[in-house]
């Protein structure tokens, strides 16, 4: 007898696994085991992925469904892991929970820098893992120092095809080989969604879409920003001659931001749809076929515009790549992704042509170069492609993906002259520097 565990968070990662066992990406099991997680803030008040619409339609390819917050309760998913000493006891009282007996188990999970994952990995100590990745991120470094008990028994990465030839630099560090998830796979099980829409309202011709994001919740905008952005992406798809929008806004973003987007639409004159009925936007791509899909850099951007051929463009990746901190903030090789691809919303003749930033050879140079500066202790090895990178191609389109200041403490090529290399470091300057922001701040207000 033999297990399979697939943990999951999320609707779309449940789909990536549906996608991935229709594909026998996984070999063969007497038993399949759903584990289901809600990571919400507050999971009491915020319904999990089995609650969703279409999940019902995924269900058939799992024997049993668990709920991960029920075992733990009354801890969160996302902050508690075993003690070490605990782990056995904790082996123990699964199998006994799950009626897993002494029989072998494989494990499929999503973040496995981060709790629950990390944690379910720790309990069952001797089974081989599958990471799967359902978003950007998964090109992006490993954001955290990985055990090697844990990241020694990684056999593959599963991932979407989301940039065609870009290959993923996530848990390189353990020689783990990513594995593409048939892209007419995944779009057969996000057919299989169509039907969970059927209460959407209906729209006339082909809207644009709006993609809210809810960054304030990650503290890298505040709400007022954030709020703002939506504005803005309203407005600059009304400049292009989209009158008739749809937004969907982040399940967990509050109802003012729709109504800041209701008054702004009566002014411009367009005829502005809010959804309120939590749905995928892959499911709004199959039903509306809009005519522009605009967000910051959400996943949905590219999927809209690498497996539905969707007109995207995208807004607000600057101010993001000046917010993000610390710098290895994991959000930045997403960011960066996005910004470097896709058209901005405020460049007409850019969206109208779809023009893409960069080809695969010149962002696969970039995000390898991001991806060292974030964690080089991680990646020591991509020193010198970095350096090379550097040296070459640092100029004002791509000095945005990078700080002086990690530069500088890398002692990378765009770093201070060696002279000036004290003054962050010099108390004296910083003072100054403050009281300078100081002055400025009074003389604006």
């Amino acid at each position: 007898m033999s297990t399979q565990i697939f943990l999951a968070s999320t609707l779309y990662g449940t789909a990536t696994l549906a996608a991935a066992l229709d594909s026998d990406c996984f070999g063969p099991a007497d038993r399949r085991i759903l584990l289901v997680c809600n990571n919400a803030a507050t999971p009491e008040t915020t319904p999990g992925l089995d609650e969703m619409p279409g999940f019902a339609r995924l269900r058939d390819r799992f024997d049993d469904v668990v709920s991960w917050n029920e075992t733990i309760s009354p801890f969160h998913p996302g902050g508690w892991s075993p003690r070490a000493d605990d782990v056995p006891l904790w082996e123990r009282h699964l199998r006994l929970l799950w009626n897993l007996g002494d029989e072998p188990v494989e494990l499929a999970v999503e973040s496995i820098q981060v709790n629950p994952a990390l944690g379910v990995a720790q309990i069952f100590t001797g089974a081989p893992l599958t990471v799967y990745a359902d978003g950007l991120m998964s090109y992006g470094p490993t954001r955290n120092k990985i055990d090697p008990l844990v990241g020694t028994r990684i056999d593959r990465l599963l991932h979407l095809d989301l940039v065609p030839g870009l290959t993923p630099v996530l848990l390189t560090e353990f020689g783990v080989a990513p594995e593409i998830v048939p892209t007419d796979a995944f779009l057969k099980v996000l057919a299989e969604l169509v039907d969970t829409g059927d209460e959407l309202p209906r729209t006339e011709g082909e809207p644009a879409l709006l993609l809210g994001q809810y960054l304030s919740a990650l503290e890298i905008l505040t709400p007022e920003e954030e709020e703002q952005l939506h504005v803005e992406m309203l407005r600059g798809v009304v400049e292009l001659g989209h009158t008739e929008v749809v937004f969907k806004p982040h399940p967990s973003a509050p109802a003012r931001w729709s109504r800041a987007l209701e008054q702004e639409a009566e002014k411009l004159g367009a005829d502005l749809t809010v959804l309120d009925t939590p749905v995928l936007a892959e499911v709004l791509y199959q039903r509306m076929r809009p005519a522009l899909v605009v967000g910051c850099f959400s996943t949905a951007l590219l999927t809209a515009s690498a497996l539905y051929g969707l007109p995207v463009a995208r807004t607000g990746t600057a101010t993001l790549m000046e917010r993000l901190a610390p710098y290895e903030n994991s959000n930045r090789v997403p960011v960066a992704v996005v910004d470097a691809l896709l058209p901005d919303l405020g460049d007409r003749a850019a969206v109208t042509e779809q023009r893409r930033g960069m080809d695969v050879a010149a962002l696969t140079e970039l995000v390898r170069t991001v991806s060292y500066a974030m964690q080089p202790k991680i990646y020591p090895g991509l020193r010198a492609e970095a350096e090379r990178y550097l040296s070459r191609h640092l100029s004002p389109q791509t000095w945005r993906y990078f700080k002086r200041r990690r530069l500088t403490s890398l002692a990378l090529p765009g770093a201070l002259p060696a002279q000036l290399a004290f003054i962050p470091r010099n108390a004296t300057v910083r003072r100054v520097a403050r009281r300078a922001r100081a002055l400025r701040r009074g003389v604006r207000s």
